[in-house]
Formats: C-alpha cells, sequence, structure tokens
C-alpha cells in the first residue's frame, strides 16, 4: 500500500486551519485537545528504507508498559513507510485523536516486522532488538489543553538507525527518533547552485547536528522542526567538484520559515 506523502507547507496550512476552528469553538469537542502525529527523516545513503509501522499509541505515565491499561491508538490503520522518500520538509501523517485535557509523557511506535533496506537494488530485512518489539517507547511530555491543535513532528533517522552486523549483509533497526512540537517550531529554507552541488544539509548548534537534509535536484531545500535560536548550517556536496561551505547565525523562529536565499557554490 501506497502512503500519502505531505509537504510541510501543506500540513502547515492545514494545521492553521483547525487552530482557527478549534480557537472559534467548532471543533467536534471543546473539553478536548486535537493531537496529530507527522513523521519526517533526516537523508541517509540507502535507496530506500522500509519501517513498518503497525501502531502509535500514547499514555499519560512516563512508566506504564505495553500492557498496562491507559494506552490510547493514536493511528488504527498499519502502514509501511519509506522514510528515504520524508525529506526536504515531505511528512507521512500518522493519525489523529482528540484527547482529554493533561500531560500525556510517553508514544510508542509499535513496529512489525516488514522492515527492510535497500542498497545498490538489494533488499535486506532489519531486525529489531526483542527489547523494541513491544513497542518504540519515545519521551513526549506534552500538555494537551482544552480547545489546542497539538502537532508531534518525529524525526526519524535513518542514516543512524540502520546498522550493520559483523561482516556479511545483516542489518539492524535500532531507531533515533527526534520529537518536537511543529506549532513551536521552525524552519531554514533557500536554494543551491549550481543545483547539481547536490549538498547535504545540516542546521547545527554548539557541537549537535539537530536537523538535517539533503538539498533537491533542482538545488531546493528546506530544514523543519527548528527550535528557536540560531544555527550554523553546513553544506557539504556530494559533487566533489565543490568544496563545504557554511552560514552562521541563521535565526529560526516559531512558525516562521527563514530564507537564506541562494546559497552559491564555487569549484
Amino acid at each position: 500500500m501506497k502512503n500519502q506523502i505531505l509537504n510541510i507547507s501543506v500540513i502547515s496550512v492545514l494545521i492553521s486551519i483547525l487552530i482557527f476552528f478549534t480557537g472559534c469553538g467548532l471543533s467536534g469537542n471543546k473539553d478536548t485537545g486535537t493531537f496529530q502525529v507527522l513523521l519526517t527523516d533526516a537523508p541517509a545513503n540507502y535507496e530506500s528504507v522500509f519501517v513498518d509501522i503497525q501502531e502509535v499509541r500514547i499514555h499519560k505515565s512516563n512508566s506504564a508498559d505495553d500492557q498496562d491499561s491507559g494506552w490510547i491508538t493514536v493511528q488504527r490503520e498499519p502502514m509501511v513507510v519509506d522514510l528515504i522518500e520524508l525529506t526536504n520538509g515531505n511528512v507521512e501523517f500518522l493519525g489523529e485523536i482528540d484527547l482529554e485535557p493533561g500531560r500525556y509523557s510517553q508514544l510508542r511506535l509499535i513496529l512489525g516486522d516488514q522492515n527492510e533496506v535497500v542498497i545498490n537494488g538489494e533488499s535486506y530485512p532489519l531486525t529489531t532488538p526483542s527489547a523494541q518489539q513491544s513497542g518504540l517507547k519515545i519521551q513526549i511530555n506534552t500538555d494537551i489543553e482544552s480547545g489546542s491543535a497539538y502537532t508531534l513532528l518525529l524525526d526519524f533517522d535513518a542514516s543512524k538507525s540502520v546498522i550493520k552486523t559483523g561482516a556479511s549483509n545483516n542489518y539492524m533497526l535500532k531507531p533515533v527518533i527526534r520529537a518536537s512540537r511543529l506549532e513551536q517550531s521552525g524552519q531554514i529554507a533557500g536554494t543551491i547552485q549550481p543545483a547539481n552541488a547536490l549538498p547535504w544539509v545540516y542546521a547545527i548548534s554548539g557541537s549537535d547536528t539537530l536537523r538535517s537534509t539533503k538539498a533537491a535536484e533542482n538545488g531546493d531545500f528546506l530544514l523543519i522542526g527548528l527550535a528557536n535560536k540560531n544555527y550554523r548550517v553546513s553544506f557539504i556536496p556530494t559533487n566533489q567538484n565543490y568544496s563545504p561551505m557554511s552560514k552562521n547565525d541563521v535565526e529560526v523562529r516559531a512558525s516562521e520559515t527563514t530564507n537564506i536565499g541562494t546559497v552559491n557554490f564555487s569549484n
């Protein structure tokens, strides 16, 4: 089954509409808050990374086990997602639910066994550690308020999550995921010239790389889910005719797109 992939600009418009109608009291239940989950990816040098997501669940307790009561299902329909398609602002919609007000502490992704990586046209199964078979636990500590909209963006880092084990072609999936609230985050956009430099683009704060993507074939790039702060944006060309470069002190503000314009490479 092919899932619908949306661009973050489309999602932002939908969120704005949702917040407007919620604020006007036109939501299904004004005593609840709307909670959405979106999935995006930090790019990797694979042709595809398929992840089998069976269910997304949320719980108020940070210590709740898989068999405890109180779990609420956000996503009910299983889906297989190709993480490599979710770059440059493309996201997968995982689910939405109305929740009663309160603090929700953990999210769990229940993974199936149809996980695989494609390298040089060959598909290899991705095994998952036994500890994750009951659900991948993600700390969120999210406060849901009546009449509010909360969109959780999960950045599934494929490059760090796929691990080769041993000398043979055996691969393991050990998910590395960053969670952020979309409504409280900003974006960095720009265009690469010449486009055939095809750089990896990194948003760096201090010594931490917080978001990354790869410029599209037309040179455009978009880094999403960034907290309010200044970043160093680093560009590492895949075309070896060009040298790496960076831009310092790129300011990001919530709900805004910082467009740094055209980034010109010279060879």
